[in-house]
């Protein structure tokens, strides 16, 4: 039988597979990325049993949730946990403080001979120690930040980069406005875990620089921390020079030829266009105020026509028009602006070919 750990480093850096007794509710407020949920007690138990404690005390309510978990139920969650383990023998539960709960499941679970251990300390000490190392990671990585005006595919050559880290990827946000994906974004929660475990991994690989996209306080609704936005904002800087057409270009397979396929898997074939539709009519909605009221509807008629045209024959040529035209007078004035504002010095500056080249060129001379 494995012993209970509390090796938290180890069990991030490894992707080790996490069981997860918490209810639902607690799960849905912030998990790790590699847990699964099958808990103990549901939420409405959950409810049930803290009144109890509440009213009667510890004992009382450690009655109830026996009471509450047995016979027929109890048997499907040890099912469950029992079929989650045979699929992940390496794994490792925890509840919240690594208290009852888990102590419990794991009870059951040897009851019926399978090894169940425990992470100690639980869910809140694994948070606290990726909180701790994500600060630690920030102040001690070597960044480089990947600029460059919209459509110059900075997340297409951030994600070719092993020493990189896609803050868009984590964030399930393709950035600004237009930038939102089927199935929404994770919790704040969640994309600062997974956020610490990325840098974690890369503080264990050691490269000579650590090469991160240039992201405003947001990305969709997920906050960078304070301390990651002052980096972004001082560290040396890549950055992609590309023509206004390479970028429409660019800007058209990634916000609405590419999303299409995304929109297939979440909707299927016969709603995948309009649900896309909607979402890119309402994110031009979302910037009106920004764009002024002329000048929002003239794009917007250009979006609902390109739409139209897409939906009878596939053609995706008339989306060109609004992307020009949003581009240029809308997201290249506030990309300007924002680059006034970074202080790191230029690395290096060139088109994305020249870029890849001269990051590919400084991997093989480093190893990295």
């Amino acid at each position: 039988m494995r012993d209970d750990t509390r090796d938290y480093l180890s069990l991030f850096l490894n992707d080790t597979p996490l069981l997860d007794v918490r209810a639902p509710v607690e799960f849905g407020k912030g998990a790790f990325p590699h847990a699964t949920n099958i808990a103990l007690i549901n939420d409405d138990e959950r409810h049930q049993i803290g009144i109890c404690y509440k009213q009667h005390g510890q004992q009382a309510a450690i009655d109830l949730g026996n009471k509450l978990v047995s016979g027929e139920e109890r048997e499907r969650r040890m099912q469950a946990w029992q079929q989650w383990w045979a699929d992940h023998p390496n794994g490792y539960l925890y509840c919240f403080r690594g208290g009852l709960r888990s102590q419990t499941t794991q009870a059951w679970l040897r009851e019926a001979g399978v090894d169940a251990p425990l992470v100690s300390g639980g869910y809140k000490a694994m948070r606290r120690f990726l909180l701790e190392e994500l600060e630690h990671s920030i102040a001690t990585l070597p960044f480089e930040i990947l600029c460059g005006r919209t459509g110059c595919a900075k997340t297409r050559v951030i994600e070719k980069q092993p020493n990189a880290v896609d803050l868009e990827g984590l964030a399930h946000h393709r950035g600004s406005a237009f930038g939102r994906r089927p199935g929404g974004q994770p919790s704040q929660i969640d994309f600062e875990n997974a956020l610490a475990i990325a840098f974690l991994k890369q503080r264990h690989q050691a490269p000579p620089t650590v090469l991160l996209e240039d992201e405003s306080k947001l990305i969709g609704r997920c906050h960078l921390p304070f301390s990651l936005q002052d980096k972004i904002k001082s560290r040396p800087r890549i950055i992609i020079n590309e023509p206004l057409e390479s970028r429409i270009q660019v800007t058209l397979e990634d916000y609405v030829v590419g999303p299409l396929e995304e929109y297939r898997q979440h909707f299927g074939d016969r709603q995948a266009l309009a649900r896309l539709g909607d979402e890119l009519l309402a994110a031009m909605d979302r910037i009106r105020r920004r764009l002024g009221g002329l000048r929002h509807q003239q794009l917007r008629q250009q979006l609902e026509e390109a739409l139209v045209v897409q939906t009878q024959c596939g053609d995706t040529s008339l989306h060109q028009d609004w992307i020009r035209t949003l581009l240029a007078d809308y997201y290249d004035p506030m990309y300007d602006y924002m680059l006034s504002h970074r202080e790191g010095e230029i690395v290096f500056e060139g088109s994305r070919a020249e870029v890849m080249a001269f990051l590919e060129t400084r991997r093989r001379r480093t190893g990295h």
